[in-house]
């Protein structure tokens, strides 16, 4: 098991490793739908707004950093500057051997201190999603 440690998850751990072990891969990343932080404007060439979304869904999955890796992981690292997110994970998912757990609940970062202070409101206001032991 990996996390990266710079987000908070509800993710259900033995429903992760359940899915890891069900399918006989190597590797197994979270995803999580991106929280969009802007809203996003379509903007022709002459500069007119056809559109603007508030915040709108993304269509796609992102890593939330909770994996589970076999220990055959250790043949795709290699050198000491090896960064896990490309080759490695980027040569599985070619090989077919890197699949996703689709998380639907709680996640969120802390890269910066806004996200900081937001995390430290939820939890010192006991209304952390993510403390699942209590």
């Amino acid at each position: 098991m990996v996390t990266y440690g710079d987000g908070v998850a509800d993710v259900d751990i033995s429903k992760l490793a359940d899915f890891h072990k069900s399918h006989g891969k190597l590797a197994t990343v979270t995803t999580v739908r991106p929280i969009p932080r802007f809203g996003m404007l379509d903007v022709d060439n002459s500069g007119r707004v056809r559109e603007f979304v508030e915040k709108p869904e993304v269509d796609g999955w992102a890593s939330a950093g909770y994996m589970i890796l076999n220990r055959p992981i250790f043949d795709y690292l290699g050198r000491d500057e090896c960064v896990l997110e490309q080759e490695p994970l980027q040569r599985l998912a070619a090989e077919g051997q890197l699949m996703a757990y689709r998380h639907g609940g709680f996640f969120f970062t802390m890269d910066t201190y806004r996200e900081y202070k937001y995390l430290n409101e939820l939890w010192d206001n006991g209304e952390a999603p993510w403390n699942v032991w209590e």
